[in-house]
Order: C-alpha cells, then sequence, then structure tokens
C-alpha cells in the first residue's frame, strides 16, 4: 500500500536521493521548512519504511568490475524447494547487483557485475553446479546510457 506524501516530503526524499549525505539544514533548506520538523518528518518517513536505509554508491569501472551481464534464466523447476535454493544461492554471490522474478518466457533476469568475461564464466559455472538450471542467455552491456537510484516523486 502506497503511503501519501506531500509536497514536503517529496522535496525531502527528492534531496536526500541526491545526496544522503546532506546536512539536515540543507534538506530542510531545500524542503522549504525548518530544521526540526524536517527531522521529525525524515524519522516517520524511516519508520514507515520509504526510507529503507542511507548507502554509497560506487563507481564499478574504478573498482575493476567493467563487465556488466545480463542473465536471462528459464527453469523447469518451479517447486518450493527449487526456488529455496536458487534465492539462497543468488543472495551468496556478491556478484549479483539485482534480481527479478519474471512474468512470460524467461523466469528471472539477473544483474551481475564482474572483472571480464573470465570472471563471468566463473560465476556462470559455479551457479549452475549449485542448482539445476534449464536455459541461461547471458547479454554483455556494451554501454551504460542511464543508471539511477532515485525514484520519480
Amino acid at each position: 500500500m502506497a503511503v501519501q506524501l506531500d509536497d514536503v516530503d517529496r522535496k525531502i526524499l527528492l534531496a536526500m536521493q541526491e545526496d544522503a549525505t546532506r546536512s539536515l539544514d540543507d534538506i530542510a533548506e531545500k524542503a522549504g521548512a525548518s530544521r526540526t520538523p524536517v527531522w521529525h518528518r525524515i524519522r516517520k518517513l524511516r519508520d514507515a519504511g520509504i526510507i529503507r536505509q542511507n548507502t554509497v554508491l560506487l563507481d564499478p569501472d574504478k573498482l575493476g568490475l567493467e563487465a556488466c551481464f545480463f542473465v536471462l534464466i528459464r527453469t523447469s523447476e518451479h517447486e518450493k524447494t527449487w526456488q529455496d535454493r536458487f534465492l539462497e544461492t543468488l543472495k551468496g554471490r556478491p556478484e549479483v547487483m539485482e534480481a527479478h522474478r519474471l512474468a512470460g518466457d524467461v523466469d528471472y533476469i539477473l544483474k551481475v557485475r564482474v572483472r571480464n568475461a573470465r570472471a563471468y564464466d566463473d560465476f556462470y559455472q559455479s551457479l549452475i553446479s549449485q542448482v539445476k538450471i534449464f536455459n541461461i542467455t547471458s547479454l554483455l552491456s556494451m554501454e551504460e546510457i542511464k543508471s539511477t537510484t532515485e525514484l520519480p516523486l
């Protein structure tokens, strides 16, 4: 269920999405409100689960993680035990940046960040040794055109 936000809440969230290290005074200025009410609103937004965490974004290329693969997975297994094992396997793989269960012909899509094609093959070999998978299609991203963590408010 979506939480109702007013304009001040949206301004607070937009400012924090841009840079979560902003000072409370700066966020209050961006929101057009005073410091104490903004602090209370932020606390309520955290308590409501709208603000899940504060984090930093790292540059994968500068860290040598230059290869981004999108991995399409089809499975013939749809039992809970298989799914539980698959999900636990994914959670234990730091290369998996995102994982989504899909409707349609493809069951899952993963976003995987690794150093290069050899590192991806190591990931792939490990994955198929841990979980039975019917079909995997791997797509190498040639260029990241847009990437954001900011939600449209």
